[in-house]
């Protein structure tokens, strides 16, 4: 099978180059906002759009800082080690979900506190939207051709060229459908029932870190690093973590049983921007 070959710059005017990649960041941010908003109504958490606005530019600064910071230190310390000054060069590549992941929880704690929320409340109604993003920036990772897969001889492979001759497993997209429709679809409908606060949000990490465990078995191990304990990669060492954790703590917060938000009509979701500012007082 083909690889599309696709130009990784989409659109190109005079000296600027808009690549497709930082537009999956671009559509994944307006998606996740019109999510949160639908999963608060759902869930009957009052938060007022112009909070949703300024916690997502806490994500990106987590996603942006963590993600980088957990490629150095997961990925390849010894590189970063002996280069300090490429640690932040950011558009030569290299960002890890994991590094995100954390960013973004320490940035939602940071916001929660400012914001007097209680952090489950957000992350219940945030989850949701992860997974948009997640496979939006799959499909970025195929359209660049990088990440690929191991070298298969199943009928759908492909030669990626700025890998070798040899035919690969399209493990982007099979990441993109579990990582992005498919988790989005579980935690959609989780977050549609009256389930104790942080199952939905602890529900990502279990699903997610199932899904990436078993698509790491398609996807070629970073050069850098190759498999790291036997047949496991370093994403694999990694998720597996993230999927014993949500296992526990979804049975964790089952036991205790602490109820959701009560659901209370849309308008009184909706609240004025004065409403916003007092919570920032």
């Amino acid at each position: 099978m083909k690889y599309p070959d696709i130009d990784p710059v989409f659109i190109r005017i005079g000296p600027l180059a808009f690549r497709w990649y930082g537009l999956m960041y671009a559509l994944s941010f307006i998606a996740a906002i019109f999510i949160i908003r639908a999963t608060a109504v759902r869930r009957g958490l009052k938060i007022s759009k112009e909070e949703i606005s300024d916690m997502m530019l806490y994500v990106a600064i987590g996603v942006i800082l963590g993600g980088r910071l957990g490629y150095v230190l997961f990925y390849n310390p010894g590189f970063y080690l002996e280069n300090p000054s490429k640690i932040f060069a950011v558009w030569e590549g290299g960002m890890s979900f994991h590094g995100g992941l954390i960013g973004v929880l320490v940035a939602g704690a940071l916001f929660c506190k400012r914001y007097q929320y209680a952090f489950y409340d957000l992350a219940d109604i945030s989850a949701p939207a992860v997974p948009v993003g997640l496979g939006l920036g799959r499909i970025g990772n195929f359209i660049n051709g990088e990440l690929w897969g191991r070298p298969t001889d199943v009928p759908w492979c492909m030669v990626f060229p700025q890998a070798d001759d040899a035919c690969r497993h399209p493990s982007q997209l099979y990441q993109a459908a579990l990582e992005g429709p498919v988790l989005f679809l579980i935690l959609w409908v989780l977050s549609g029932r009256k389930l104790p606060r942080g199952v939905v949000f602890w529900s990502f990490f279990l699903f997610y870190g199932l899904f990436r465990f078993i698509t790491e078995f398609f996807r070629e191990p970073d050069p850098q690093l190759g498999l790291i304990l036997g047949p496991l990669s370093m994403g694999q060492l990694l998720s597996l973590p993230m999927f014993l954790l949500g296992a526990v703590m979804v049975a964790i917060q089952f036991k205790r049983g602490e109820p959701p938000p009560s659901p209370a009509p849309v308008e009184e979701i909706k609240r004025d921007r004065t409403a916003g500012k007092k919570r920032r007082q």
